[in-house]
């Protein structure tokens, strides 16, 4: 077993919730509100208006620029393409669809026959015309992400760490669907022929890992790496460093270290798209905490609100915070009627929040130095922020920080730093596009 990046933290896993339990699959619900954007980019445009009718996995939304295509996740008529809550806290432009309950698909084109004979191209091609995105939460578009990879890496990551507390979708994925992962996977070997696949998965999920293992003997090429159990594991640097030992130059990509780093979710994704030819309509979610009645993981549609996801999971008693992803990365969400997206890997309910001081001071400490995964100086970025000094931030390397909240964890004054990291980013994006 390997454990060999710097920093991190041991928090509670409270995995064992849903850990155990197999996938179930909630039937689509009367209406949908799928948003326009689940991705990294730009906004996509409408390719619907009100009163057509919708067929299952029919694209809606389409972007230029960055960004990915969006499909009807149910058949049905569109009832409205309007602003509706989002995760990220505004509302954005959606698409209505009310559901006939047919699901009366749009024609497949899967190639699984005839896939020997695709170019990496025309690979990527599918792999765009599906909307794929990172579903680990980052939902970079992934065909950006191997087009990036083209001839720039020797060594293909397939992350199944799934190092958030409470979060156990990749691990019912990889118990329930290891075809789905391992297949992708050789398809994205087929595009960018590293000398080394490897699927990273953490120690705490032995029934996982007994699956893939015997589902990867059959898959010529494709090796499984088992790592200790450490936060923030899955983190694209930290598991390049924890798999190769190479490290990503600050202000680098992990092409730059040969490496291309994929969920597992998204290389079962890719699977569905070059086998099936399914786009994503649908995930598996993690629906958890010590607030849900039933908690488990789910297979969702694509657009379900919270609300009737956790109406699936028997319903929530006393939550008093809900949150998009898990506890260290995740979003609080203020509005139980936002959608599942493509990055949406689990729903987290809990009965209290944690006591914050009202004027939090920095002790200095440095246990924030210790535990950061990135070796940054969290201290002197926390008063470089509160100062807005520019020349600070930038010394020390703010646009490095990746969110994982490892400071916070163990800061004992639980400064919010993670909030006021993501504010100082704003104000050096503002600064930098000024400069341009």
């Amino acid at each position: 077993m390997n454990n060999s990046f710097g920093g991190g933290i041991r928090p509670p896993e409270h995995k064992h919730i849903t850990a155990d339990k197999p996938a179930v699959t909630i039937k689509a619900p009367e209406k949908v509100v799928i948003p326009l954007i689940q991705h990294i980019g730009e906004i996509c445009t409408p390719l619907v208006k009100a009163g057509d009718r919708v067929l299952l996995g029919q694209k809606i939304g389409d972007v230029n620029g960055l960004g990915a295509p969006i499909h009807a996740s149910v058949s049905g008529i569109v009832k409205a393409v309007e602003e509706r809550p989002h995760q990220n806290g505004s509302d954005v432009l959606s698409v209505v669809i009310e559901n006939d309950m047919l699901d009366m698909p749009q024609k497949k084109q899967g190639i699984s026959d005839r896939a020997r004979n695709l170019t990496a191209d025309e690979l990527i091609r599918i792999v765009r015309e599906a909307g794929i995105v990172g579903m680990g939460g980052a939902a970079f578009p992934t065909d950006k992400k191997l087009i990036s990879g083209l001839g720039a890496v020797d060594t293909v990551i397939a992350n199944a760490c799934e190092c958030e507390p409470y979060v156990t979708c990749d691990d019912a994925l990889l118990r329930s669907f290891p075809e789905q992962v391992t297949g992708g996977l050789g398809t994205v070997a087929r595009i960018l022929s590293p000398k080394r696949i490897v699927i990273a998965i953490e120690d705490n999920k032995p029934q996982a890992i007994d699956a893939i293992k015997l589902q990867a003997k059959n898959c010529k090429g494709i090796e499984v790496v088992v790592l200790n159990s450490r936060y923030p594991q899955g983190a694209e640097k930290q598991l390049i460093k924890a798999v190769t030992g190479r490290e990503v130059p600050s202000g680098k990509l992990p092409k730059d270290a040969g490496c291309l780093v994929l969920n597992a979710a998204t290389c079962a994704a890719i699977y569905k798209a070059v086998h099936n030819g399914e786009p994503v309509i649908d995930r598996m979610v993690s629906v958890t905490g010590d607030a849900i009645k039933a908690p488990a993981n789910y297979i969702v549609r694509i657009g379900t609100s919270f609300q009737h996801l956790i109406e699936c999971a028997g319903g929530v008693i006393d939550a008093s915070l809900i949150i998009a992803g898990g506890p260290m990365m995740g979003v609080t969400v203020s509005d139980v009627n936002v959608s599942v997206m493509k990055g949406t890997n689990s729903v987290l309910c809990l009965k209290s929040t944690p006591e914050i001081p009202e004027n939090p001071i920095c002790i200095r400490c440095g246990r924030c130095v210790e535990a950061c995964p990135v070796n940054l100086m969290p201290l002197m970025l926390n008063r470089a922020v509160l100062e807005n000094s520019v020349r600070q931030m930038r010394t020390y390397n703010l646009m490095d920080c990746i969110g994982c909240g490892c400071c916070v964890y163990v800061c004992p004054g639980k400064i919010p730093l993670v909030q006021r990291f993501r504010r100082g980013k704003s104000v050096l994006k503002e600064k930098a596009d000024s400069e341009a």
